[in-house]
């Protein structure tokens, strides 16, 4: 089994990694850090067929996302692996962990009025509630 580290592209990821890193050790698992790359981080990095030179293929793609997660990692003491995927991040992830019989996921909230999440929507309370193992919610100190 392995503990899922949920990260985006903020501060608070390498603070999930870090958490996930402690159940890990805790348990004596490994840590699967894991990067869904969304449509507008897609777009954003020019990873579309129509502004790169080259077209990607969704390896060359889940590839860049999986780059994205490493820069969460540094010095982790675990076992440890870097997972790039593509699509909605919430299902992307919980699917995931499914897959890998994950014990723990672990995400970071933003910090969000009820009303910012209302409208926005979260990531992470979407993870809360839908995933089938348990959800480590955990606050960085500094966003």
């Amino acid at each position: 089994m392995v503990v899922v580290a949920a990260v985006d592209r903020s501060g608070r990821s390498s603070h999930v990694v870090a958490e996930a890193a402690s159940l890990a050790a805790a348990f004596d698992e490994s840590v699967h850090v894991v990067h869904a790359l969304t449509r507008s981080e897609f777009v954003d990095l020019g990873l579309t067929s129509a502004q790169a030179e080259a077209p990607k293929d969704m390896e060359q793609i889940r590839s860049a996302a999986a780059e994205m997660a490493a820069d969460s990692v540094s010095g982790l003491d675990v076992p440890y692996e870097t997972v790039g995927l593509v699509g909605n991040p919430a299902d992307e992830v919980i699917e995931y962990a499914e897959a890998q019989d994950a014990s723990y996921i672990v995400v970071s909230p933003r910090r969000r009025s009820r009303t910012g999440k209302m409208l926005f929507g979260s990531v992470a309370q979407s993870i809360l509630l839908n995933a089938s193992c348990p959800v480590v919610s955990t606050l960085a100190d500094a966003e």
